[in-house]
C-alpha cells in the first residue's frame, strides 16, 4: 500500500521542487515529476504512474490542478484508480477517496459536473427553439429534401467517423475478441475488457457486437469470432476467465489478477467477493490441466 506522489509543472521556467518537498513530507516514498500542460491528457509520466498503481496504493498531488484542469478529467482518473482498488488524495484540497469526507466531496463534484452538462443541454435546446421561431432551420438542405446523394454522403461520413472511433480504441478490445471468441461467451468477454477501463469508457455487449461485426465486414477480424460460443461446464468458467486474463498479460501478478476479478465483480469458487492469490493459483493450475494455458 504505497504512497505515490505526482508533481507537474507547465514550463521549463517553473520548478517542481515545492511540490516534491510537500509530497515527500506527506510520506511519499517516490515522487514522479512531469513537465506538461495541464490541459494535455496524454501525459506519459502520469499514464505510467496510473498503470502501475495497485490495490491499496494512494496517488497524492499537492493540488488537484496539478493532476487535472477539468472536472471530467479528474473524475476519469479517480474512476480508473477506483477500478484498481487504489485511492487519490490532494494535500491542499478536501479530497481523499480513502475517507468518507473525501468520497462525499467527490460525489458533490460529480453532481456539479452533471448539473453543468444539464445546463449546456438546456441552453442548446433553447437556442435551437429560438432559431426555429425566427425561421432558421438547421441541418443539411439536401437531407431535408430527401436527396439520395446527400443521404449517401451522410451515411458514408457517419461510417467513417464510427470506424475512426473504433480504431482509436482498438487496442483495448480487438486483441481480446480475436483471442477469446468464440470460446468465451460475449458477456464474459465484455467484462474482461471493461475490468481495467474507467467507467465512462466501458463497453456494452451491444456496442462490442456492433464493433466486431464492422471489423469482420472490413476483414480486420475473422468471421468465426461471431459464431455461437460453445457451452461450457459451470466448473470450467472460472479457469477460462483466469486463463484469459493471464493470456492477455503473461507477466501479470497473482495479486493483479485478484484485483481484475474483483473489478469484474466475479465471485470466488466459494462465493466470496474478495479474492486471494491462492485461489487464483489454483484456477491457473486447473486451466493448465485443461490445456487453456
Amino acid at each position: 500500500m504505497a504512497l505515490i506522489g505526482y508533481a507537474r509543472v507547465s514550463t521549463e521556467d517553473q520548478t517542481p521542487r515545492p511540490q516534491v518537498d510537500a509530497l515527500s513530507a506527506a510520506g511519499c516514498a517516490e515522487v514522479h515529476q512531469e513537465q506538461a500542460s495541464g490541459g494535455d491528457r496524454g501525459r506519459p509520466v502520469l499514464a505510467r504512474v496510473l498503470k502501475r498503481m495497485g490495490r491499496g496504493d494512494t496517488l497524492i498531488v499537492m493540488r488537484i490542478d496539478r493532476l487535472a484542469r477539468s472536472l471530467s478529467h479528474l473524475l476519469e482518473v479517480i474512476d480508473l484508480l477506483d477500478a484498481k482498488g487504489a485511492f487519490f488524495r490532494s494535500l491542499q484540497d478536501p479530497i481523499d477517496t480513502a475517507s468518507p469526507q473525501g468520497k462525499f466531496t467527490l460525489q458533490v463534484l460529480g453532481a456539479a459536473a452533471e448539473f453543468e452538462r444539464a445546463l449546456i443541454r438546456e441552453r442548446t435546446k433553447t437556442g435551437l427553439a429560438s432559431a426555429r421561431s425566427n425561421g432558421r432551420i438547421g441541418g443539411n438542405p439536401g437531407l431535408r429534401a430527401g436527396d439520395p446523394t446527400a443521404i449517401r454522403r451522410l451515411r458514408a461520413a457517419r461510417l467513417d467517423a464510427f470506424m475512426e472511433r473504433l480504431a482509436d480504441r482498438a487496442p483495448e478490445w480487438v486483441p481480446h475478441v480475436r483471442r477469446l471468441r468464440p470460446g468465451m461467451a460475449w458477456e464474459d468477454v465484455v467484462r474482461l475488457i471493461n475490468a481495467p477501463l474507467p467507467r465512462d469508457r466501458h463497453w456494452t455487449q451491444a456496442r462490442l457486437l456492433r464493433a466486431t461485426r464492422a471489423y469482420v465486414r472490413d476483414g480486420f477480424l475473422p468471421s468465426d469470432v461471431l459464431e455461437r460460443a460453445e457451452r461450457r461446464h459451470r466448473d470450467d468458467r472460472l479457469p477460462v476467465i483466469v486463463a484469459a486474463i493471464k493470456g492477455a498479460d503473461p507477466d501479470i501478478t497473482l495479486q493483479a489478477i485478484c484485483a481484475r476479478l474483483e473489478a469484474m465483480r466475479e465471485r470466488t469458487p466459494r462465493g466470496r467477493t474478495t479474492w486471494q492469490p491462492s485461489s487464483v493459483r489454483m484456477l491457473l493450475a486447473q486451466a493448465e490441466k485443461l490445456g487453456m494455458i
